[in-house]
């Protein structure tokens, strides 16, 4: 997924449109080579456990003694390191320091701080890759840190990196897919000036790729004939008839997508694994509270969240963003006055005059380590913000 406002015209300073397969080419790399690592995994566990046992027992030498003696000093050996290997594999050694070599490449500091390694010619990556001296360094770590150290570089070793990048590239031509977000940013007008100019640059350098061209990268050429482009974009200030003729007859399948209805916000809030009430829940968790969010709270902030963007601009499922904090403002920003184990302080519990029983909250529920929202308590928050159209402009 990229957006398209990062990319400009050729010439221009700025990130080309043949860098995005090139980040799609480096994403397959890497997805390949976690396949690889999960295949030679066992091996380099077993490779990685006798590198520390080497470590936390050097070999000796025994030239001058007696068989018998050399014999000795062997069983004694093999007893110490079959004990320790018991003792590794129980996490008991975790937190021994032993030295290990960490190799790393030296950076090109002076090139590479005033421009980016993805804005080189993949000739000169690997050129300066090739001239660049790997630095060996011995350093003194904990062995927990140690095994992760020694498991990549054994995994290194293993891995047969020819087949690596044969396999990415393969993939990357016959399974790969770009999805080209905010397309509408790059539609302008028949008569522009300035910087526009630019968006009309990047739109040309788009035919080629979508149509089907040989891109050059660090791995080597890749075909774009078979990658599947996605377009998209919210075309409120334009409409796609304002893209060039050219890149309109290169996506020929077009779908126009309907507004997202109140029961499309009651999904987002609740569905997702990390859906916005999870999210608070997640983030009041680390303050000792419990929050709670009933069914009829988050009908409601769905309900309010389409509503607005009915009288208001609809920005789709981003109005949530704004109701949520609206909702939890309070809440959030009196947490940190909470006690220890939960509950609310004494400055926030007191009970209204007049009256007697547990404390209340600020959001009239009792005061526990655990806040039920509900629509009651959305309803307070955010009604009189929507009745007035001026602020809520402002606020939502």
């Amino acid at each position: 997924k990229v957006e398209a406002t990062k990319y400009t015209e050729v010439g221009y300073h700025g990130r080309d449109v043949e860098s995005m397969i090139r980040d799609l080419v480096d994403l397959a790399v890497h997805l390949v080579r976690d396949e690889q690592t999960h295949v030679v995994r066992a091996e380099a566990e077993r490779l990685t456990e006798e590198q520390l046992l080497d470590t936390l027992i050097p070999a000796t030498e025994s030239a001058s003694a007696t068989d018998d003696a050399a014999s000795d000093i062997a069983d004694r050996r093999h007893r110490s390191r079959e004990k320790l290997r018991t003792q590794l594999n129980a996490g008991d050694l975790d937190d021994r320091i032993v030295e290990v070599t960490v190799e790393s490449k030296a950076p090109a500091a002076g090139l590479m701080a005033t421009i980016g390694g993805d804005q080189l010619d993949p000739g000169t990556q690997n050129f300066l890759e090739a001239i660049m001296p790997t630095r060996s360094k011995r350093r003194s770590i904990p062995i927990r840190e140690a095994r992760k150290i020694i498991f990549d570089q054994q995994c290194e070793k293993l891995i047969d990196h020819d087949k690596v990048t044969e396999m990415a590239l393969k993939r990357t031509e016959n399974g790969g897919i770009i999805f080209l977000d905010e397309l509408d940013k790059l539609a302008t007008p028949t008569k522009t000036h300035g910087p526009d100019v630019s968006r009309q640059g990047v739109q040309r350098d788009l035919l080629p790729i979508i149509e089907g061209c040989t891109v050059t990268t660090r791995y080597g050429p890749v075909k774009t004939d078979h990658i599947l482009f996605i377009a998209a974009g919210a075309f409120h200030d334009c409409k796609p008839s304002d893209l060039m003729p050219e890149l309109q007859g290169r996506l020929p399948i077009r779908v126009s997508l309907d507004d997202l209805t109140e029961q499309d916000f009651v999904r987002i809030l609740t569905e997702p694994k990390n859906a916005l009430t999870r999210q608070q829940v997640a983030l009041l968790a680390t303050e000792g509270l419990l929050i709670e969010f009933t069914d009829d709270a988050v009908s409601a902030m769905a309900a309010i969240a389409f509503q607005v963007n009915q009288t208001m601009g609809n920005i789709g499922a981003r109005r949530l963003v704004t109701v949520m904090e609206r909702v939890m403002e309070e809440i959030s920003f009196n947490a940190s006055e909470r006690t220890g184990d939960g509950r609310m302080s004494e400055s926030e519990t007191g009970s209204p005059e007049g009256e007697t029983g547990s404390p209340k909250s600020k959001a009239g529920l009792p005061g526990s380590d655990t806040i039920r929202i509900d629509e009651s308590y959305v309803r307070e928050r955010l009604t009189e913000l929507c009745r007035d159209t001026d602020l809520s402009r402002f606020i939502l």
